[in-house]
């Protein structure tokens, strides 16, 4: 599993905030926790770093994940019922964006969090 022990340590990090703060905040409050939460751990957080996009060569603007945590996985912080296909596969495109091979979501809308991996296919 790729970066299976930094993903353990995203979701405890993730855990603590939620503990700390409870359920269903806003998405933006969790981030911010989870970016110090992370940071008091020891690890790098690039909080809201810009990509560029284009489209057919052009530049057609920028793309700002949450957070990617130590260089290699991004961090997307949610508060829904459940993650959808097109959560999914809004990761997936941030993942082929960002040339990184992993994404975790991240629910906080429940008391108990929720996660989901997302894994980009090695190119071939």
């Amino acid at each position: 599993m790729i970066h299976e022990e930094l993903s353990g340590q995203i979701i405890g990090a993730a855990m603590a905030v939620l503990n700390e703060l409870g359920p269903g905040l806003d998405e933006k409050l969790y981030e911010r926790a989870l970016v110090i939460e992370l940071r008091k751990r020891g690890h790098t957080v690039d909080a809201q770093q810009s990509f560029l996009v284009y489209y057919s060569g052009e530049l057609i603007g920028s793309l700002i994940p949450d957070a990617i945590v130590d260089k290699v996985v991004i961090a997307d912080p949610k508060v829904v019922e459940e993650f959808s296909e097109t959560h999914i596969r809004q990761m997936i495109g941030y993942l082929v964006i960002t040339k990184l091979k992993l994404a975790l979501l991240l629910n906080f809308k429940h008391a108990r969090l929720q996660w989901k991996r997302v894994v980009r296919e090695t190119d071939k």
